[in-house]
């Protein structure tokens, strides 16, 4: 149902069962799938395409052009994921062209009120912003990560899969994946995130592996590279202290410590 007071371009794509409530805007060339809602005085800017089942509140602005001064009118895009819900007064970019051309939100992320995420960003499943949670550009945010009020993520930096950051942090380098992060003005880790990876169903195992792991990387005054040579030769090889080590080897920004 499209309410009367909707402006809706008329090279939008709506599926049949799309709601889209009043005095919104829809732009060119957007795509909305079925089982979506638009809340009221939203706006959907051209090149973006909606999952389906996914819930846009009020005042929400999806596909707005990237605040970047390189950025010269090119066509660039936004994919919202399936099933994810977007809070009142949220702001998704669009890419740019030197970024690679696509912001991207994964599926049944929950994007609290005044949450930003900049141009060229790409978020997994299931991760959750808390209000003003904000990304600069080029940022990666691994599944089931989670980020606290009015925390800032510099841009090209990454969030691991499962991290946690705590409100009001400043992510200048890498969070692993699995851990906790918070402090100002610049994160600090402060452990392991045991209590999201019970929650998520982690073995017990595998959990007292990525103790083992973070203690060896971070608590014994070693060198990242040492630190991965004794985990590699002391720690159960599970997939999570893989994945673990594989993260901090590929950091280009540097890790957070």
């Amino acid at each position: 149902m499209i309410h009367p007071t909707a402006v809706v371009d008329p090279n939008a794509e709506i599926d049949e069962d799309v709601e889209i409530r009043p005095y919104s805007v829809i732009g060119p060339d957007v795509r909305i799938h079925r089982g979506t809602v638009i809340g009221s005085h939203a706006v959907i800017d051209q090149y973006t395409t909606i999952g389906p089942d996914c819930t846009i509140f009020q005042h929400a602005a999806i596909g707005g052009a990237p605040q970047a001064l390189k950025y010269k009118g090119e066509k660039t895009f936004v994919k919202i994921g399936r099933g994810t819900t977007i809070r009142e007064f949220v702001t998704v970019h669009r890419g740019t062209e030197f970024g690679g051309g696509r912001t991207e939100v994964g599926e049944e992320n929950y994007l609290m009120a005044y949450s930003h995420i900049a141009h060229d960003c790409f978020t997994g499943r299931r991760v959750i912003f808390a209000n003003a949670a904000s990304l600069g550009g080029h940022i990666r945010v691994g599944d089931y990560a989670t980020l606290g009020a009015f925390a800032a993520v510099h841009q090209f930096a990454r969030i691991g899969d499962y991290a946690f950051v705590g409100a009001v942090t400043g992510v200048t380098k890498d969070v692993p994946p699995y851990v906790l992060a918070s402090g100002t003005p610049r994160a600090k880790l402060h452990g392991l995130n045991s209590v999201g990876l019970k929650r998520h169903n982690f073995a017990a195992q595998t959990i007292q592996a990525l103790k083992r792991a973070y203690r060896i990387l971070f608590r014994l005054g070693l060198t990242l590279n040492e630190g991965i040579e004794r985990v590699s030769a002391e720690v159960d090889q599970v997939p999570e202290v893989v994945n673990f080590v594989e993260f901090i080897k590929s950091s280009e920004r540097g890790i957070t410590r």
